[in-house]
């Protein structure tokens, strides 16, 4: 379980996902079924959490092709929320289970955010400059149709339960400041690539996030960037170059976990290719493949091409 940061995933946020024109058996005007609350900015406790039980009958992917899973016609549960971006900037909604479970939330604007693994088989989305307005929150149930998965939801302003606890310091925790500082980047930056020195590495393995992660990887994120998208079409691509064999850990502005090991396009180097990156904070990790010292690297960030 992870501690009450922005956890894990991680702007925009999870992808906003553009409106579409969605399946007709999705009501998204009923209250939920398991009830609905009023939350102000700043409310406490933090999280807000409520039990349901996540499942149905209804292919999220016939809402969106990005999202995932089977859920209830009917929502989960109903979020009315008064925000203050200025004092929190994202509001965080997931869910955790003993099953693999999906969310989907219906933002005031009728755009869809979905996630599926944001940390292990528990999903997470994080809406950043959340607006006013109702949430629809569907917890779901991935590859099954018409099963059920008790859950846990949650509503977080501070990040969520849905990661491995960095309060042990055995999970990477994006809430601390990068070792090696952040940088602004908007959309036709340049120079292209950004560069910069890291030594990678550190003791925590990167497979505590999710079995697709690999590498040694530092509690605290290497380097932080807060991206500022553009109208364009072209990616937002993270790679790295060094004489050992590195890793590369992402929690995008959606507080999604992205990892590679080998995508790059030279050797053993580590790259990660974002298309249509929303704005946001992108906390990176850059890892060994092998555990031990640290070894001198450099993190490239390019809209044109990967090391």
């Amino acid at each position: 379980m992870k501690s009450l940061t922005r956890t894990m995933v991680a702007a925009a946020a999870l992808a906003m996902i553009a409106a579409p024109a969605y399946a007709q058996n999705l009501n998204t005007g009923a209250t939920g079924t398991y009830g609905q609350t009023q939350l102000r900015a700043g409310f406490e406790p933090d999280p807000f959490t409520v039990s349901v039980l996540g499942g149905g009958p209804v292919d999220m992917s016939s809402v969106n092709a990005d999202c995932n899973g089977f859920v209830a016609t009917r929502a989960s549960y109903t979020l009315r929320y008064t925000a203050n971006v200025a004092d929190f900037p994202a509001l965080y909604i997931g869910a955790t289970s003993d099953a693999d479970t999906t969310i989907a939330v219906r933002t005031p604007n009728g755009q869809w955010v979905c996630n599926d693994d944001s940390n292990g088989l528990n999903p997470m989305v994080a809406i950043q400059q959340p607006r006013n307005g109702r949430y629809q929150i569907w917890v779901g149930r991935y590859g099954t149709a018409d099963e059920n998965a008790s859950a846990q939801l949650f509503v977080s302003e501070i990040g969520g339960p849905s990661a491995p606890d960095a309060t042990t310091g055995d999970a990477p925790d994006f809430s601390l400041d990068p070792a090696y500082g952040a940088v602004d980047i908007v959309a036709g930056f340049e120079p292209d690539p950004h560069t910069v020195a890291i030594d990678a590495g550190g003791s925590i393995h990167a497979s505590v996030i999710s079995e697709m992660c690999t590498g040694w990887i530092a509690r605290a994120p290497d380097y932080r960037v807060n991206w500022t998208a553009g109208s364009g079409s072209l990616p937002l691509i993270f790679s790295v170059t060094s004489e050992a064999d590195t890793t590369l850990v992402i929690n995008d502005a959606g507080g999604n976990w992205l990892c590679d090991d080998d995508g790059g396009n030279e050797g053993l180097n580590p790259a990660i290719t974002i298309q249509g990156a929303p704005s946001g904070q992108y906390d990176i990790w850059v890892g060994t493949y092998a555990e031990g010292d640290l070894q001198p690297s450099t993190l490239h960030v390019s809209e044109l091409y990967s090391q």
